[in-house]
């Protein structure tokens, strides 16, 4: 390798490594508790902890909808409610489309692509409902989502709606081979900033799931 490119090289991994340093100290934030269940490669079936989370309703597209959600719920961490707290940030931040009713006897695994998305970051596990700073804003929401098995697919890369749908179906084909079905909507989750390089990003696919009982 030339000297010139080889500094180049070094450059771009340098910054790379110095942006990941930087999330791994600045970045290191709270997770929604959960524990494993089952475990194969990318996939885990997880049980999650009762959680409270800020969420926002949104229409538009994939990219439209998780972007203005974003900056929704972020004005609302930063200081945006009653007691002008902020409130530190967690993970994951998740996205989920909002589907007509269906029979419960129908599968649950509709998506609506021109419809309306739920937005939604987790709050610190310290916090009750009735301990926690109220929205000054009335797109935003508080709410307590109970415990439930999850279902988890989990990926690197980008944001793209392209990508987090084909490991959408790769997690709905390995439901029948996990004895799992769908018990609510396709959610998808991302544990990064936006600054993060896409190859080092964490991104999941969850499904709440029921286990099929012979």
């Amino acid at each position: 390798m030339k000297p010139k490119h080889r500094n180049k090289t070094l450059f771009i991994f340098s910054i790379v490594f110095f942006m990941a340093l930087f999330q791994a100290k600045t970045m290191a934030i709270e997770e929604a508790p959960y524990t494993v269940a089952q475990e194969d490669g990318r996939f885990q079936l997880r049980q999650y902890a009762p959680q409270i989370v800020a969420e926002t309703i949104l229409e538009g597209d994939f990219d439209e909808a998780g972007n203005k959600g974003f900056r929704v719920l972020f004005d609302y961490i930063s200081g945006n409610n009653t007691m002008r707290e902020k409130i530190p940030m967690t993970a994951p931040v998740s996205q989920e489309s909002v589907s007509e009713k269906i029979p419960m006897t129908a599968p649950v695994k509709q998506e609506k692509i021109e419809g309306k998305w739920h937005i939604s970051f987790v709050m610190p596990a310290h916090y009750t409902m009735d301990s926690i700073p109220r929205p000054n804003d009335e797109r935003v929401l508080l709410k307590m989502i109970p415990a439930r098995l999850v279902a988890a697919l989990t990926y690197s890369g980008t944001w793209s709606r392209s990508r987090y749908k084909k490991n959408r179906i790769f997690l709905e084909n390995m439901l029948t081979e996990k004895a799992l079905k769908p018990a609510g909507e396709y959610i998808f989750a991302r544990y990064n900033p936006p600054f993060m390089p896409w190859f080092l990003r964490r991104n999941e696919v969850l499904l709440p799931v029921e286990r099929i009982t012979k």
